[in-house]
């Protein structure tokens, strides 16, 4: 549960709290708004579905409803059903799939109630989904399409259809079209007349401090103001550790690219990891671009600022953690890279003073083809950020708190841990490759975490990084005598690291330990004769760690091929084998997109 504001708990003559967590919910959008009410609830892993959330939490406005965006971590999701005493309530579930078809942290426990509880009653509550996945993954939005389902099995009433959302397509056409066809659809459910107001709606307000005590401002926290200078475990995604970089090498002496090996000290922090889990960061952007922006918009970034959320009953009272600098905002909070969504565009639209520009940003906002052509010639494939968009239409001016409001925040970056905690207890080692590339209009762009590590240097100061422990499922088998095959092309090697280095230690142990085989490239991989010998063995465990679209795809299908000329199968039978190895646990998967 997250902590509640200790003014906002009423409390009787017992001590008993008068509202649970969800009354409070209820109770605050019932005063809010007598009538139609949507709660936005989302399981979200790198902040997409949360930002989608809060996109349709806006649109309610739009249309005289009310609207909040929800994490169903923060709430009692098993009083859903109380969902039904507010007049035309309507839930929506906008779920990511992370992983091999597993919900997001946020989104587990909700996953574990709903799969336990088939008792549940729900028919009074009025639901839809959105389901946010990618194609490329074997369990393509499970999580969405397992809610869509589970929800309508205990009762509820399903007013639009399931949408699905595939990210390696594009994700953001997927979800602007699902939603042009819902809104109307919600309308006509509750009789509400359709005349979306078109106009931009602030959910924040701007307050600048002038004699603030500086010791209350954050300076890039994530959670708890002052974390990182009282370090208090258990550590996680809204309390990480600073783990002291010891090591940070190049591991490569030719070629272009640059791969590096980094170790971070953890210790004394208490925080246990085993092999083919993964390590968070929190990274932060290039000072360079920070300063740029602040240029182009003409402000200074050191004047210490609060956005207030304008709706007083939301739990969520500033977009990122708040007092804070624009510098600090840019700097931690604000993901100022990526290529900005449509709604973007479209609320800073009002800010250019060139009516063609305004014409052209609410164009590519609109699932018009031509918006959408526009959209991805001109953002996507060019790789605009925020900065490029900014500087080649010079015309758009917007406010700086405007724009800080409505950029998505910056998102931890996952690695597979290149190390076992059998040989190295207190350290955890990262394998990655450094991005850096040219785009259509000449920019450089450099990846933010990748370029934030490799400048994490250890000569004489002490170089830190933010990150927290996520556990997987990418797991070395449990007898120790099974022989394992590793097929790690690239980056993908760096869970490898850590199970050679384990059954290296298990064999120091006196262990008896199978034969273990690892693959750094796909064309050996297909020849080697090794590969079908151990597939006869029925004990043999497979891992695949690299790129889903390309490499798991293809290494599948040389597994299909291995079955059908070894096992002498049909292609349907030697699906069919290799799902019942990944059943089984001996076909797993650590891939990426």
């Amino acid at each position: 549960m997250a902590d509640m504001d200790p003014d906002a708990t009423a409390h009787t003559d017992e001590e008993e709290p008068l509202f649970s967590h969800l009354d409070l919910f209820l109770f605050s959008l019932i005063i809010g708004l007598v009538g139609k009410n949507i709660i936005v609830f989302y399981g979200s892993q790198t902040g997409t579905a949360e930002e989608f959330a809060n996109r349709l939490a806006k649109d309610a406005q739009r249309y005289g409803m009310k609207g909040m965006a929800a994490d169903p971590e923060e709430y009692s999701m098993g009083e859903l059903s109380r969902l039904s005493e507010i007049p035309n309530a309507l839930a929506i579930f906008c779920m990511a799939t992370y992983g091999e078809g597993d919900p997001t942290d946020n989104a587990q426990d909700f996953y574990d109630w709903l799969q336990e509880n088939d008792d549940e009653d729900l028919s009074g509550l009025n639901f839809t989904v959105f389901a946010l996945g990618n194609k490329t993954y074997e369990h393509y939005n499970a999580m969405g399409k397992y809610v869509d389902k589970r929800l309508e099995d205990l009762g509820a009433k399903r007013i639009f259809d399931l949408g699905l959302g595939d990210d390696d397509g594009n994700l953001e056409e997927d979800f602007i079209s699902w939603r042009e066809q819902f809104w109307p659809a919600v309308c006509e459910h509750f009789g509400v007349e359709a005349s979306g107001d078109e106009s931009s709606i602030r959910q924040y307000e701007l307050k600048v401090h002038t004699d603030l005590n500086m010791n209350k401002v954050y300076t890039g926290e994530i959670g708890r103001l002052k974390s990182f200078e009282v370090q208090k475990p258990p550590f996680d995604s809204k309390n990480p550790f600073l783990a002291t970089v010891t090591v940070n090498r190049r591991l490569n002496k030719g070629g272009d690219r640059h791969l590096m090996h980094l170790e971070l000290d953890i210790t004394g922090s208490k925080i246990r990891y085993e092999s083919g889990d993964h390590v968070a960061v929190f990274p932060t952007n290039d000072s360079a671009l920070v300063n740029k922006l602040g240029e182009v918009l003409g402000v200074d970034l050191d004047v210490v600022i609060s956005l207030n959320n304008l709706d007083e009953e939301s739990n969520k009272k500033h977009p990122f953690p708040c007092p804070t600098t624009y510098r600090t905002a840019l700097t931690h909070y604000l993901d100022i890279t990526n290529p900005p969504r449509t709604n973007v565009l479209y609320e800073l639209a009002q800010y250019a003073s060139d009516p063609k520009d305004q014409e052209n940003m609410r164009k590519m906002a609109s699932s018009s083809p031509e918006g959408k052509s526009l959209y991805q010639n001109w953002v996507l494939d060019a790789c605009r950020n925020i900065l490029a968009i900014l500087e080649d239409m010079p015309s758009l001016k917007p406010p700086i708190d405007h724009l800080c409001e409505l950029l998505p925040r910056l998102q931890a970056r996952y690695y597979s841990i290149a190390s076992s905690s059998k040989v190295h207890p207190n350290s955890i080692h990262i394998c990655a490759v450094v991005v850096e590339y040219q785009t259509k209009t000449g920019r450089v762009n450099k990846g933010v975490a990748t370029n934030w590590l490799k400048n994490k240097l250890v000569n004489g100061h002490k170089s830190t990084v933010p990150m927290y422990i996520r556990k997987s499922q990418f797991r070395l088998p449990f007898k120790a005598s099974n022989p394992v095959i590793m097929i790690g092309p690239g980056t993908g090697i760096a869970p490898f690291m850590g199970f050679i280095q384990e059954r290296g230690w298990l064999k120091q142990q006196g262990k008896e330990v199978g034969e273990t085989v690892m693959f750094f490239a796909m064309q050996h991989f297909r020849s080697e004769v090794y590969v079908q010998h151990h597939l006869k063995k029925k004990n043999a465990h497979i891992y695949i760690c690299g790129d889903a679209r390309n490499m798991a795809k293809d290494v599948q299908l040389a597994f299909y091929e291995i079955a059908e000329e070894v096992g002498g199968m049909t292609r349907t039978q030697a699906t069919d084998y290799v799902k019942k190895l990944m059943t089984k646990g001996r076909y797993s998967q650590d891939v990426w997109s």
